[in-house]
């Protein structure tokens, strides 16, 4: 197998590298005074399985669409030049969460997107907790696989339900299934069965409205409060302050990708939150070193959990 780094950030390809025991291949990026970009292997690809790790968020120095491209352009590349399988290992896929038409004449950004990703032949594509999985392999026609994020968080609760009763809640009707699972892997790991609530929310023209409505009992829990994703922090916050006004003893939020648009780092540090749980897929350059909310912020590693889906393609492939 050969596997290629495409992030500037080296840090989640040496991890990831690391977990495999296998190292990174080498790859030439030439940019040209205009902005164009030239990328290509260094070692020839001919009939071999290829992973090619890149992380789809933007900034601090490229926008998604500047990665979604780079990420096209190799992957043809090695097509072109005879590999037999080019999987795409994308932490966070960009443009996934305009999955359905909501306003006359919309896009639908994530089917555009695989078109894309299919047409320049790639074979495979893994990602972290999809905004919503059965929108995602509806627009994908080649095969994905959706790593769940709460597995990467798993360690961390049998010393947090050694103190308080557990219960896992979505801050939302549409998260309810993932809140679910989580639920029902806990169950198994604690021999006891965690609480479960959902809170009420709306959101039109990018506002949010809601009646802060809590269905479940989480009154003397500790809540872990779970998303896919967390950008402005608001849909969080709210949450938090709804699940406290129900009785909850604790709230830590929990998410998969942490995007701290704006404001995010004052709108997280309210007292309602006493922790929150990321994933290293999108690395938190947007919150200041001096933050507030960076001291209730512990980031879990996915890189086994990639390293595990590899290593069974990769198995799969050879057999």
């Amino acid at each position: 197998m050969l596997l290629f780094n495409l992030d500037h950030d080296t840090r989640l390809a040496d991890a990831l590298a690391l977990e495999l025991d296998e190292p990174l291949s080498p790859h030439e990026e030439r940019r040209f005074e205009d902005g164009e970009i030239k990328l290509r292997p260094l070692v020839d690809p001919r009939g071999a399985d290829v992973y090619v790790l890149v992380s789809l968020h933007g900034g601090p120095d490229e926008s998604p669409h500047d990665k979604l491209c780079r990420l096209l352009f190799f992957a043809a590349g090695l097509r072109d030049h005879g590999a037999a399988r080019v999987t795409a290992v994308v932490p966070y896929l960009a443009y996934a969460r305009k999955d359905r038409r909501t306003k006359p004449f919309d896009p639908v950004t994530l089917r555009y997107v695989a078109q894309m990703v299919e047409a320049v032949g790639v074979s495979q594509l893994i990602v972290l907790e999809a905004h919503n999985i059965a929108a995602l392999e509806n627009a994908f026609r080649c095969t994905t696989l959706t790593l769940d994020a709460h597995r990467a968080f798993d360690a961390w609760v049998p010393a947090l339900a050694e103190k308080h009763p557990v219960a896992v809640a979505s801050p939302d009707p549409g998260g309810v299934k993932r809140a679910q699972l989580w639920r029902e892997a806990l169950a198994a790991q604690l021999g006891a069965t965690p609480g479960f609530a959902m809170i009420d929310k709306r959101r039109s023209a990018g506002l949010l409205s809601s009646e802060d409505l809590v269905a479940g009992d989480v009154a003397g829990t500790a809540v872990l409060l779970l998303d896919d994703l967390i950008a402005s922090g608001e849909t969080m916050r709210r949450a938090a302050l709804a699940l406290r006004r129900a009785g909850a003893h604790k709230v830590i939020g929990c998410a998969a990708h942490g995007l701290f648009i704006g404001d995010a780092g004052t709108v997280l540090a309210d007292t309602a939150l006493d922790a929150l749980w990321i994933t290293d897929s999108v690395p938190a350059f947007r919150l200041p070193d001096e933050a507030q909310v960076r001291q209730k912020l512990r980031v879990a590693s996915t890189m086994p959990l990639f390293a595990e889906a590899i290593r069974a393609c990769r198995d799969s492939w050879l057999r």
